[in-house]
């Protein structure tokens, strides 16, 4: 196999890097929730608590006026808490205000998190590719939990640029992401190799602009798109460094 000639790579995260696997159906995550806003003196039901959740997402997302919009998970807690707050909850310490959104937010993602892990050889794989090419993160997330997530499973530091949707307020497949980690990386994207597991919001995606795509079957993630064709297609992350010509 001819190595690529490339300068960067670039991965997503959910379902490329790690294996995770969350339920936001979960009534333990509002029950809860809903015991905890009682000592922040606000009183909803876990059924109220479930439905303003998801009310307030597509509220974030039909209001948006982009084509792939993202939502933001601290702005829905920031509104179900000023809309329901009490006295008492006025009366709590100002930086406990503050913080109370962004905790909802990790403690909401905390509870629904049933697995996290990375893939098979992704460790040493990361390890061998990061002393040739810098390596970045194109995924959708939110910041507030996908960079402690990446933290967890140790891999992390071995990014720059992190480009997560949440921080832009649009998702893949939309180019301006894949656009922000190649002007980061300061390579052309044709000399930036992108690594996915959907076949639309990935290899399509990067492709619109002329990056080369690798698709990693996992699970998770369409493998059919409208004709698109990634450039390889793995399902071990050793065979990634025989694709860039590095000897495992």
């Amino acid at each position: 196999m001819e190595p690529l000639d490339i300068q960067a790579i670039a991965f997503d995260v959910n379902g490329t890097l790690i294996d995770i696997l969350t339920d936001d159906a979960m009534e333990e995550i509002y029950r809860s929730i809903r015991h905890y806003l009682t000592y922040q003196g606000i009183d909803l039901a876990r059924g109220q608590v479930r439905d303003l959740y998801f009310r307030h997402m597509k509220e974030q997302m039909y209001s948006s006026a982009e084509k792939y919009p993202e939502y933001d998970a601290i702005k829905i807690w920031q509104r179900i808490v000023s809309d329901h707050q009490s006295d008492f909850t006025r009366a709590l310490p100002a930086e406990k205000q503050r913080q109370l959104p962004l905790f909802l937010a990790e403690l909401h993602r905390g509870i629904s998190r049933k697995r996290l892990e990375l893939y098979p050889f992704m460790f040493d794989v990361l390890q061998k590719l990061r002393m040739k090419y810098p390596l970045a993160i194109v995924t959708d997330a939110q910041s507030v939990f996908a960079r402690a997530e990446l933290h967890k499973v140790g891999i992390v530091d071995m990014f720059h640029p992190i480009i997560i949707s949440g921080d832009y307020g649009y998702r893949k497949p939309d180019a301006r992401l894949f656009r922000a980690a190649t002007t980061a990386l300061a390579v052309p994207p044709e000399r930036t190799l992108y690594v996915g597991n959907d076949m639309y919001r990935d290899i399509y995606g990067a492709r619109q602009i002329g990056m080369k795509t690798v698709l990693y079957m996992s699970e998770f993630g369409d493998k059919t798109y409208d004709g698109t064709a990634a450039d390889y297609t793995i399902s071990d992350y050793r065979e990634l460094l025989k694709i860039v010509g590095i000897v495992d």
